[in-house]
């Protein structure tokens, strides 16, 4: 019997044809018992009927429920392609006995260098300076001084593989020592990454760029809200690469529109995809994208690898990377499951 797996049909644009260049389907396709198919459809909720009697579903954009997996007896793997899994019901899969995985590490560059993009994008308002050419508006070009990341604090929220890339990248520009707010990282971690461990309060406070790399949940849903905003300095900077809902929306736009801070990057948003222009976009000191900000051809296929490897460790009998529910491998109905399904 093949494992099969299965892709959500948003990789595939209306004529059926890849969106990207390489989704790392080559690890699949040339694996003996591997099969691979996909979605006929597109739907903003993955339904029960469309994961069918796949073993693996490599899932784009579409929620996961408690019903999508309610009749899902050979599901042993979803697999997000990226690392955020918001839109996943882990307690679901857990108690369905399946394994969700994400691209551990595969973002970490490509999230760590537009980081950097935007910083020095909004810095030197190249935004601004672009508009001014396209309206001849040459004679105010002064008004635009722009401030280099040298001499400059960047602050850190969430200190993971892309925070950790991030500042690692940018130990050649003349930075001050980073600061770093993370509640899972201890004082000597963030020493030894040449980092200082502080609180949320005293980064917001001190730094020049203040850049969002932790999840969404719990307990960072309104993380940064309109008290943490009113403690940036008026010339300090942003920046979210992270998730929509972090970020108290409606505070930062006040903030940007009085100009209480110098501005701001935003590639995600609280409910997307946007439909109507955001508030955001008609302020010049801001910089937009519709969460793809990172998005590369390097990107897509390493996330692809990690993924696709994923699938083909577990259907040989190996833990895969990247487990973000790990005690599903203690319960018995999983073993059972994996050990009838699993290739010989």
């Amino acid at each position: 019997m093949p494992f099969r797996i299965t892709q959500t049909a948003d990789f595939y644009d209306a004529t059926g044809q890849l969106k990207f260049q390489d989704i790392g389907l080559d690890l699949l396709h040339s694996a003996p018992g591997i099969e691979v198919a996909r979605f006929s459809e597109h739907r903003p909720e993955i339904a029960p009927d469309q994961i069918g009697d796949a073993n693996g579903v490599l899932i784009l954009t579409p929620r996961t429920t408690a019903q999508t997996l309610s009749h899902a007896e050979n599901l042993l793997m979803l697999a997000r392609f990226g690392v955020g899994y918001d839109n996943v019901d882990v307690a679901a899969c857990t108690a369905k006995d399946v394994v969700l995985t994400i691209a551990v590490g595969a973002v970490d560059r490509p999230v760590a260098e537009a980081t950097i993009g935007w910083m020095i994008a909004i810095s030197h308002h190249m935004f601004i300076k672009d508009r001014l050419v396209r309206e001849a508006r040459w004679d105010v070009r002064s008004q635009y001084m722009g401030s280099e990341l040298r001499e400059r604090t960047l602050g850190v929220i969430g200190f993971g593989g892309i925070g950790r890339e991030l500042v690692r990248l940018l130990s050649g520009f003349g930075m001050k020592p980073p600061l770093i707010f993370d509640p899972f990282l201890s004082a000597d971690a963030a020493a030894k990454s040449g980092c200082r461990s502080v609180s949320l309060d005293e980064l917001m406070t001190e730094a020049d760029f203040v850049s969002i790399h932790c999840p969404l949940n719990e307990q960072t849903r309104n993380l940064i809200g309109a008290k943490e905003i009113s403690l940036m300095k008026p010339t300090a900077y942003l920046i979210n690469t992270a998730r929509g809902g972090i970020v108290d929306d409606e505070a930062l736009y006040q903030a940007l529109k009085h100009r209480d801070i110098a501005g701001a990057a935003i590639d995600c948003f609280l409910n997307e995809p946007l439909t109507t222009p955001p508030a955001y976009a008609e302020l010049e000191n801001v910089l937009l994208a519709p969460h793809c900000i990172a998005w590369t051809d390097e990107l897509y296929r390493d996330i692809g690898r990690v993924a696709c490897q994923g699938f083909l460790d577990l259907a040989h009998g190996e833990k895969p990377r990247g487990v973000v529910n790990p005690e599903v491998f203690e319960r018995p109905g999983f073993q059972a499951k994996w050990k009838r399904l699993r290739l010989r």
